[in-house]
This record gives C-alpha cells, structure tokens and sequence, in this order.
C-alpha cells in the first residue's frame, strides 16, 4: 500500500474516533446535564454529592446557594399531590417540608429552593446589623455520622440588605398569582447586643411586613449567652414585647419560637406554660435547633469540634420533643419539625408526633435536592396506607392512639 494511500486512510480513521468521541462525549454530557436537572437521585448519590464532598464545607454552601440565587437547580416533575396540602397558622402550604433556616442566611436563594420542591422556605438567621460571626473553619461534616457540626454564630449581611431583598422577592411573588410561596425570617441577635429584646424588636418591626411568619431564635448554641433566653422569666419577658411590636404590625405575621433539643423537663413546662398563656399564645414552635452534645455512636474525626449537632443523631431526641411539647400544649400550638428527617418515614414520624409541618438542613446538604421529592413521595404513599385523605389528618396520631 502506497504511502499516500495509508495516510489517507489514517485520516479517516482518525476522523471516525473524533467523530466517535464527540458523540459519547456529547451523550454523556447531555444526559449528565439532563440527571442534573430532573433531580436523578442516584446520579447525585453516585457523581454528584461525593464531588461536593471534595470541596470545603462551608465554601460547598456557598456555591449551592449562588447557583440557587442564578436558577441553577434541579426542577423535579413531580406534582404535590393533594394529600400533603396542609394549613398551619393561617398560611396554605402546597406541601409540608420546608428548608430550615440556616441554608440561606442572606435571603439570596428562595427562588431556586421553591424549584426543588420545597413548600415553605426559612430564611436567616438575620441580626439587625451585618456581623462576620465566629472564626473560621466553622462547618464541619460528619459523613459516616449522616450529620453536621456548624458554629457559623449567626454570620449575616444585616437586616437592611435582607429587607431589600424581600421586598423585591415579594414583588415576583405578587406577580405569580396562585403560587404559594410561604417565606418564612428567623430572627437572631448581633454578637454585641446587651439587650436582647432591642434586636428581635428591630427585626419584627422592620421585617414583619414583608414575612409570612416570624421565628424568634432563642436556641443556637453558636451565640454566647442566647440559650438563656429560654428561662421563663427572660422568655416571658421577651414574648411579651414581641407580641406587643408584633400587634402593631397591619398583617400581624405569626409569631413561632425555635427553642433547643437540650432541654430538661422542667425546662420543657417552663416554655410550655409562656407560650401557651391566655390572650398571649404565640402562634407555633420550631422543633428543634442543634444540640450541643455527642452521642458516643458518632464514628466522625470531627465529632469533637464545637458547636450545633444536626442530621441523624439528633433525629429521636427532635422527635420526643416534638411529642413533649404537643402534649404539654394540649396540641395547641403549632410545630414545626427539625432535626434529622432524611427520609419519608423520618418526616411521618415528627408528624405523627404533632408536628404540622417539617424542616430539612443536613439532608439537603449531605444529599442534595433529590431528597426532597423522595421524601414527599414516600410521605404520600405512608399516608395512604393509613388511610387519610390528608397530611393534616396524621399530626399527633400517636397520642391519638396512646
């Protein structure tokens, strides 16, 4: 064979594996692209979420939350079927997880975090002025634990850039009219702050307006001194004047307290009665923020670093509060569930407990969007098996049945 004729057929060779590489290369980012934005939950368990596992915590969570401020997320099929609709103080919800505070600080995301299918979104914690919160490294994952530690010490931009925000996000909201979008502040106190109440007081007056229900963190253990907050002298003081600013408020947002996991029993009907007084109720409670202490079955490297402990293993300790609270207020206050739901059944459990609603952090985190849609998917199948026709039928079905 010529030398001519060799090279022309080299060529063509060589084309034919260009051509070849093109084509699987093309395929396998079309449907990589594809998995990524129908929420294939195991091309996320088995490609994506170990390369996020590669990258540093804290900076991992910054990223997901620009990319969810920019539209970059998933957009599941799924529909919320009519069985997980469900009203809680006042507010119709199209299903009743909910991201928790603590994902998107800033009020930067809840566009995207509606897209993956959340039915209500957090925002915060905000303090009234911009502060850098604790040093870092300051998050912490714990892999094998299914868990997170975090010390963020409420970090955030300040109030004046969050009311902006949504101010601006309330405008979009209005303009798509029969959507819900149930968005949600958490409250928190500035570092320096000598007089709590100043800063919740600033916050209900500023942010009230433009919320659909307000939660008064008294509960991270990232902020020195804030946990005190929970005695019944200082919380009765403190609910006071929050009800009262709230009062003033033309649309009078409901008013939710996020208390910890480490209580004791006293503590427990401390908070019970302050809540639950005549004619100065508050309108529901977050159950539960991040324990400060370590079970010994943790296995992580980290486990010993400072700071708030969510994920599993605070999963039974959120849920027999949720059960405490519920029977100690008589089922009359609104819950809202937190704390190591990473499954269907995670969430059925805290809502047949007494909560009305539920909240992810660590799942979301640790597993990526897919998990919300597995988890209201399995919801709707558990409740069907019991035989309700609604989620609202199943809260506090233990006690029922007790």
């Amino acid at each position: 064979m010529s030398a001519v004729k060799m090279a022309a057929r080299n060529a063509r060779s060589a084309r034919r594996l260009r051509d070849f590489y093109i084509c699987v290369s093309g395929g396998t980012l079309c449907m990589s692209a594809y998995c990524l934005y129908s929420g294939h939950e195991k091309f996320y368990s088995s490609v994506v979420m170990p390369a996020v596992r590669l990258i540093d915590p804290e900076r991992s969570h910054r990223i997901a939350v620009k990319m969810s401020s920019w539209g970059l997320v998933p957009r599941p099929r799924y529909k919320d079927p009519e069985t997980l609709s469900t009203r809680a103080f006042g507010l119709e919800f199209s299903n009743p997880v909910g991201v928790a505070a603590g994902f998107d600080k800033h009020a930067e995301a809840m566009s995207g975090m509606f897209n993956i299918g959340f039915g209500f979104v957090e925002v915060g914690s905000v303090t009234p002025e911009p502060q850098p919160g604790n040093n870092k490294p300051r998050v912490f994952r714990l892999t094998e634990d299914n868990a997170i530690i975090n010390r963020y010490g409420f970090n955030s931009v300040g109030l004046s850039v969050v009311k902006s925000r949504l101010e601006n996000w309330r405008s979009f909201r209005q303009s798509k009219q029969g959507k819900s979008f149930i968005t949600g502040v958490n409250l928190g106190k500035n570092k320096t702050t000598e007089t709590a109440s100043d800063d919740y007081l600033y916050g209900i007056r500023n942010l009230g307006p433009v919320s659909d229900y307000i939660v008064v963190n008294v509960s991270s253990p990232n902020t020195e001194g804030l946990r005190k907050l929970q005695g019944k002298k200082n919380l009765q003081d403190l609910l006071d004047k929050v009800l009262a600013e709230r009062d003033k408020l033309p649309g009078r947002p409901p008013i939710l307290l996020k208390i910890a996991p480490d209580l004791t029993e006293d503590d427990k009907h401390d908070i019970a009665d302050v809540i639950t007084r005549k004619n100065k109720q508050i309108d529901g409670l977050i159950v539960s923020n991040t324990t400060t202490t370590r079970p010994s079955s943790l296995h992580s490297v980290h486990k010993h670093e400072s700071g708030g402990l969510s994920g599993e293993p605070v999963k039974h300790v959120s849920t027999q509060l949720i059960s405490d609270m519920y029977r100690l207020t008589k089922g009359g206050v609104v819950i809202i569930g937190c704390g190591g739901i990473f499954s269907g059944d995670d969430a059925y459990e805290k809502i047949k407990a007494g909560a009305s609603l539920v909240q992810l952090y660590s799942a979301l985190a640790l597993n990526g969007p897919p998990v919300i849609t597995k988890i209201k998917q399995q919801l709707d199948q558990l409740i069907r098996q019991d035989g309700y026709e609604n989620i609202s039928q199943a809260v506090g079905a233990d006690h029922v049945s007790s």
